[in-house]
């Protein structure tokens, strides 16, 4: 008979298959990343995580680990068993084969072709079946694959440096750039980097700046950090640092012409020009965001200028914000203050507010909307 009741440490396993999920980061994508632990009698006896380069899923590599063992086991994963054919088999038929008696998953699949299937069909074949253990870190942890998979558009995270009286941009000294925030917080940023398939700026802060816009976190990823640039007119220089290091990981959108002179020259350099429109001299953010999707990239860390700033939070496409703060006021004149938000801008009020601290920085994070009703 069974007991149709939560089993006790449900809490402790589950953090243990989000923190094997999380290994996962930059491994699995454009999959979810998920973590599975198998344990009975109060042993784990089976576990593992999922990249995509691997192939099978988190819970088919915990039950090859258990063998026998697997047979009235407790399977605890962050995301609901898989009940499609996709690249590998029905996970939800392994796992009835396998003798499990219980399951234990934090939130459903959000994949159409999945969404409570998978459950119902192993409490069909008698598998006690328990949601909403970890449901909110299983959530933020996928909340990238959930908004690729429902609406085929990454997820936009828009990260900006500030100082305390909104300054973007401070005065070079001796030529050089002024960092406004610490060492802490720009290894946070390396951080987010890694955990996204895509960066986006745009031109006129690479004219400023040449960055390189790379992931140097130091992690391993399965593919490289697409890096995109907006240059509407194709000012991106052939000497730039990100000309100079490209290897088919950098894309630029613009309204000139794929066949220009200059569109060549960086075609030849190993950067891709993409023609887009747009009005007012501006690009469609939307359509941009359209293509990333269409290459499977789950989410994009917008990190912008000023302007490019205001114009993703006019357009509408960001879906969340992180923003650092450093504890200095630039008290600069208005001539060389950045662009601010226009008198008729909407004001946006962010949910699930978190801050954190990073050195003598802290960062706001929070959504502008919910993106389980995108």
């Amino acid at each position: 008979m069974m007991s149709s009741r939560l089993p006790p440490d449900a809490d402790k396993w589950m953090s243990r298959a989000l923190a094997l999920a999380r290994r996962g980061q930059a491994l699995a994508s454009p999959n979810p990343m998920v973590g599975a632990v198998l344990l009975r009698n109060g042993r784990v006896v089976g576990q593992g995580f999922h990249t995509y380069d691997g192939l099978r899923h988190a819970e088919i590599i915990a039950l090859e680990t258990a063998g026998q063992a697997a047979r009235g086991a407790t399977l605890y994963i962050n995301l609901e068993p898989c009940c499609n054919q996709g690249r590998t088999g029905p996970c939800t038929r392994a796992l009835i084969d396998a003798g499990i008696k219980r399951v234990v998953a934090a939130i459903p699949d959000p994949n159409p072709k999945v969404a409570g299937r998978g459950s119902r069909q192993l409490r069909a074949a008698g598998i006690e079946v328990f949601t909403g253990v970890g449901e909110s870190e299983a959530r933020q942890l996928n909340e990238a694959f959930t908004v690729w998979i429902t609406s085929r558009r990454p997820l936009v995270t828009l990260k900006s440096a500030m100082t305390l009286d909104s300054h973007m941009v401070l005065p070079r000294r001796k030529g050089r750039r002024r960092w406004i925030t610490s060492e802490a917080a720009r290894t946070e940023v390396h951080r987010m980097r890694h955990a996204s398939d895509a960066i986006l700026t745009g031109i006129g802060t690479v004219l400023a700046d040449d960055p390189l816009l790379t992931d140097r976190s130091g992690l391993p990823r399965r593919r490289p950090l697409l890096r995109v640039i907006l240059d509407s007119r194709l000012r991106l220089p052939l000497r730039s640092q990100l000309v100079r290091t490209a290897r088919e990981d950098v894309l630029v959108f613009t309204r000139a012409g794929e066949s220009s002179e200059c569109a060549r020259a960086l075609t030849r350099a190993g950067v891709e020009v993409i023609r887009i429109g747009g009005r007012a001299g501006r690009l469609n953010l939307q359509a941009v965001l359209d293509e990333l999707g269409r290459r499977s990239l789950l989410s994009v860390m917008f990190e912008p200028g000023p302007t490019l700033h205001q114009s993703a939070l006019d357009a509408g496409v960001v879906d969340k914000v992180r923003l650092f703060y450093a504890p200095t006021l630039a008290g600069l004149p208005a001539a060389a203050q950045p662009v601010r938000a226009r008198a008729d801008s909407k004001l946006r009020n962010l949910s699930a507010l978190r801050i954190q601290s990073f050195g003598p920085d802290f960062a706001v994070e929070g959504y502008l909307r919910d993106i389980y009703r995108r």
